[in-house]
């Protein structure tokens, strides 16, 4: 199945961005899954304040991984994102689960502002 993991992570260093979808494609690829992409979008302001760990957050750097796995490696993606500290919010959302669903879905999930 096609999954698209979209995670809000503290501003600050790209460092910490990087090392985060970089655990979660490593778990995707120990447990024979594929990744198919990552996108980093920058750095936005969130729709409203957010607070974790005592600190209040008004921008966040969001990512994109898109990942084919199993149900139970998304699982265990999900419950290791919840467990860092780094991770303001994520998202995991099934894109498709037939091969006609999901043929013609890139890897790199562009932003497209409107103007």
């Amino acid at each position: 199945m096609l999954y698209e993991m979209i995670g809000v992570v503290r501003p600050g260093r790209l460092s910490e961005v990087k090392e985060i979808a970089k655990t979660a494609g490593k778990i995707v690829l120990d447990n024979k899954g594929v990744v198919r992409g990552v996108s980093n979008w920058g750095t936005f302001l969130l729709p409203k304040p957010l607070r974790k760990l005592q600190i209040k957050h008004n921008v966040g750097h969001h990512f994109i991984l898109r990942f084919d796995s199993s149900a139970q490696t998304q699982h265990l993606v999900r419950r290791t994102m919840s467990l860092d500290p780094r991770l303001l919010r994520y998202s995991i959302v099934k894109m498709g689960e037939k091969f006609e669903h999901i043929k013609d879905v890139e890897g790199v999930a562009n932003f497209s502002s409107s103007s």
